[in-house]
């Protein structure tokens, strides 16, 4: 959100007896008074979207906790054994428990934690059966429907804070904030370095609210900015990140990523040979249906020995074959520091590795956006992580709370001109710009907009309704009419 100004209005506050007289104004440069009236509106107007924002992250920030509390029967055993059974077990299980389906992810249980077996059905769209089994025991802890792994509690949550539970049409809202935050929150601090500058105050006074200035908007306006200036890294890495998967600002940024070629490299599952039919086991293990069709359980034991042989380590995830006769692939699901992220294809018949992919080869636009996503969901650093989030979001409260509160403090408030909140800052910034700076500046914004869909469409709209608006009030300001000298000896 907003850093600094969000109140607007040029009314300067009444000094009392015990002050020491103002300085007489500096004059405001034409891109400062673009840059506060922007900063201004923008503030009032996308602040309602930023604290929807804040109170469904902060919510989100919750769910590793959520989880534990609510499903802790279907995430953990009850008692960690001395090894796992095989996961052909394991599966055999989760398949008897849930006939219908095909197997697309299976995610062997480790420690406290319990097998993962993940079902596809046609009438669950995108969502999923999740069947958990004690890897000790190979009995059935329960079944979730889960998206992507996320429990319900989870999915909940994180459509609410996506797209507050309206499908398509909701991510706009996130999007809207997300593509001005990062203009709010540099805009904020470019205008408190300017006063701070103006006043000569303090580098001090950039990171410590001024508490000697008394009540009123300076105090508040203290602490609105500087706690802004701490949260600025934070707002601009939670709005980059957001836009990566927005929805407009989101496409562009994917088409961005594969002109440069910086996606993350797909892994080769194709085999030379393609087996007629599963192979004999011996063991006695029935077959599971999977991606790829009718899938022999025991294959599941030879893939992820053969990933652990190379070097695959900590959790995994098992996709069977989208298609019979293509490798499997194994996956490291550890999103926490240091994140584990490698993959191989094995071939489910022989146990060899056919291709392998390391996060480490990775293009590093796609290491870095990965590790955003995961910081952004608060998995990145476990604990520690979802604390920082939530302080972020809290502080972005505050900060929106402090800017309309400036708003209101700056009202007139003589009996003649009362009003129930702050003028805006004056017009005119535009017009008195360099020719070279608006050379310059309109395309950069331009381009800008184009990038961020939603960003250029609410600052077009902000502009053609306030030049609208400028041009009513000075067609309905009274014509002022010169008066004649007075005639000489009168």
């Amino acid at each position: 959100m907003s850093l600094t100004e969000l109140s607007g209005g040029s009314t300067p506050e009444p000094a009392t007896a015990t002050e020491t007289p103002a300085r007489p104004a500096r004059r405001t440069s034409p891109f400062g008074a673009l840059l506060l009236r922007l900063h201004f509106y923008a503030g009032i107007l996308v602040a309602p979207f930023l604290v929807v924002a804040a109170l469904t992250g902060l919510a989100y920030t919750t769910t590793p906790q959520l989880d534990s509390i609510l499903y802790s029967d279907q995430l953990t055993v009850a008692e960690v054994g001395d090894r796992p059974l095989p996961l052909a077990d394991q599966v055999g299980a989760a398949r008897n428990a849930h006939p219908e389906g095909s197997i697309t992810t299976v995610q062997p249980g480790e420690g406290d934690r319990t097998t993962r077996v993940t079902f596809a059905l046609p009438e669950l769209g995108d969502k999923q059966h999740t069947v958990y089994v004690d890897p000790y025991t190979a009995q059935v802890q329960g079944q979730l429907t889960t998206w992507f792994g996320s429990t319900p509690a989870t999915t909940w949550l994180d459509d609410l804070h996506r797209n507050l539970h309206l499908g398509v049409v909701g991510r706009h809202y996130s999007e809207l904030a997300a593509s001005w935050l990062w203009v709010l929150a540099l805009g904020g601090v470019i205008l408190w370095w300017r006063r701070r500058s103006a006043s000569r105050a303090t580098a001090r006074h950039l990171l410590v609210p001024d508490l000697s200035a008394g009540k009123g908007v300076r105090r508040t306006r203290g602490w609105h900015a500087t706690t802004g200036i701490w949260l600025t890294v934070g707002l601009l890495f939670l709005s980059a990140t957001g836009l990566t998967w927005s929805r407009y600002a989101g496409a562009n940024f994917g088409a961005g990523l594969d002109a440069l070629s910086a996606r993350a490299p797909e892994i080769s599952t194709s085999l030379t040979t393609v087996p007629d039919e599963p192979a004999e086991t011996g063991g006695g293990h029935h077959e599971a249906s999977g991606a790829g069709g009718v899938v022999e359980s025991a294959a599941f034991d030879r893939v992820v020995a053969a990933a652990r042989t190379a070097g695959l380590d900590g959790p995994v995830e098992i996709a069977p074959a989208a298609e019979a006769g293509s490798a499997w692939t194994v996956t490291q699901v550890d999103n926490t520091w240091p994140v584990a992220k490698d993959r191989v294809a094995v071939d489910p018949a022989g146990g060899q590795v056919t291709a392998r992919s390391d996060f480490a080869d990775w293009p590093l636009l796609a290491q870095l956006s990965g590790l955003g996503i995961q910081a952004h969901m608060g998995l990145l650093f476990g604990p520690v992580n979802q604390i920082l989030l939530a302080a972020l979001a809290l502080g972005l409260l505050c900060v929106i709370v402090w800017g309309y509160r400036m708003w209101w403090q700056r009202r007139p408030t003589r009996a003649d001109r009362r009003a129930l909140a702050g003028t805006p800052p004056p017009r005119g910034g535009v017009r008195g710009m360099p020719l070279w700076v608006l050379l310059i500046g309109v395309p950069v914004t331009v381009a800008i907009g184009w990038a961020l869909p939603l960003f250029g469409i609410t600052l077009l709209a902000f502009l053609v309704i306030d030049v609208v608006v400028g041009a009513v009030s000075r067609r309905r300001r009274p014509a002022v009419v010169p008066t004649s000298p007075a005639p000489a000896g009168s």
